[in-house]
């Protein structure tokens, strides 16, 4: 691993993540977390004081990057949660069938790299009557701005830890067997580049995407 990736990058991705925009696109979802919930991409835990803690039981916080996880941990440490590290990749999660109430995805499709098998495995671990909620960047709907996200993004993703500016958030949660129920956009103040949100609430579909149950 480069110092970069190792060093620099996590601080990087903590500050900017952390923006007064960003923060205020992740009160638009947060909130709405009930009961256990798997929280993909748990990052340097800026969720964390968003949750409502009358509301949840306990925060699976799946988090593959160690360098992110210790920046984390003072928030782990300020929080009343429960929280337990899942420190795995998304496209395999280490929990039983149905164990969830709540998947909480911010800004976290835009790096997975089997994003829809991730999803996939997200819908597998929810209850019935679970719902996945999403905040993210991605595909803006403009065609100029999208040519030059497409023309950027290798360089972006090689820059940003994985991070792509390109994805449909929407498609790819469909694609992993999900429902959009409830879906908001908006282009954030700054670079429009990598600034188009989506966010919202999806179920999971009657089958899995690409077959029946």
């Amino acid at each position: 691993m480069s110092l970069y990736r190792r060093f620099v990058l996590p601080r990087l991705v903590h500050f900017v993540c952390g923006l007064e925009t960003h923060r205020r696109q992740r009160l638009k979802v947060v909130p709405m977390a009930m009961g256990d919930v798997l929280e993909i991409g748990f990052g340097s835990g800026l969720n964390l004081a968003h949750y409502d803690p009358a509301a949840v039981r306990r925060v699976w916080a799946l988090e593959p990057a160690a360098e992110m996880w210790d920046i984390a941990q003072e928030a782990v440490r300020r929080s009343t949660l429960a929280v337990e590290l899942l420190p795995v990749s998304a496209e395999e999660i280490p929990l039983p069938d149905a164990s969830v109430d709540t998947v909480l995805m911010t800004y976290t499709l835009c790096t997975i790299p089997d994003a829809p098998r991730a999803l996939s495995e997200s819908r597998r671990v929810l209850r019935p009557g679970g719902r996945l909620l999403f905040c993210e960047h991605g595909a803006a709907p403009d065609e100029r701005v999208r040519r030059w996200q497409e023309r950027i993004n290798p360089l972006w993703r090689q820059l940003a830890g994985g991070c792509n500016v390109n994805r449909h958030a929407p498609s790819l949660i469909e694609a992993g067997g999900f429902r959009v129920e409830q879906l908001s956009t908006m282009y954030l103040p700054g670079w429009r580049l990598a600034s188009f949100n989506y966010w919202g609430a999806a179920v999971p579909s009657e089958s899995p995407a690409g077959g029946a149950e």
